[in-house]
């Protein structure tokens, strides 16, 4: 069994309730609701939340440090909002929000549009887009979604790439 489902997740102020095969968190930022795997169990208590598989199957027993995970990211993202700061580098380069799109230019001969999720506020400000939500899979996968276009290239570091993130950089051609 995982070591993370061992212990109970503390929830502090958020309220934590299982009906019908459903999770749902509710905290000051937000509600989040998650479908639970039928071969796991999820017991809220006033020492907090206790993620046990229902048998002793081997996919019970993988899913419950996922779950466990889940559970502890949900409760920490209703109380404070995961952050991403993405970066975007090179000349002509631009992005901006139009309504529910993130409208990027990065040096194709077209526009790439991109949806913005539901739960995911998105402002930019010159070349940095930040990206929050109560839910980490949500930002996480946008944030992804929006790197993919125009990944930083090695050679000029031209592209978008995550704050703090290192670009490995090549030499390129010397001369003879």
């Amino acid at each position: 069994m995982s070591r993370l489902a061992k212990k109970p997740i503390a929830v502090g102020k958020t309220a934590v309730s299982v009906a019908g095969g459903t999770l749902t968190v509710k905290g000051t930022k937000g509600t989040l609701t998650k479908r639970v795997h039928p071969s796991i169990s999820i017991v809220v208590d006033e020492q907090g939340v206790m993620v046990t598989p229902k048998d002793r199957s081997r996919i019970a027993k993988s899913l419950t440090g996922t779950f466990a995970s889940h559970v502890k990211n949900m409760v920490q993202g209703v109380e404070t909002p995961y952050v991403i700061k993405l970066i975007l580098d090179g000349v002509g380069y631009k992005m901006e929000v139009k309504g529910k799109e993130v409208v990027l230019t990065v040096g194709f001969s077209h526009t790439v549009p991109l949806e913005i999720p539901e739960d995911v506020v998105v402002k930019v400000e010159k070349n940095t887009m930040t990206l929050e939500s109560a839910n980490k899979e949500s930002v996480g996968q946008f944030a992804a979604n929006v790197r993919r276009v125009k990944p930083p290239e090695p050679y000029l570091g031209k592209g978008i790439h995550y704050e703090g993130e290192i670009i490995r950089r090549k030499q390129g051609k010397k001369a003879v």
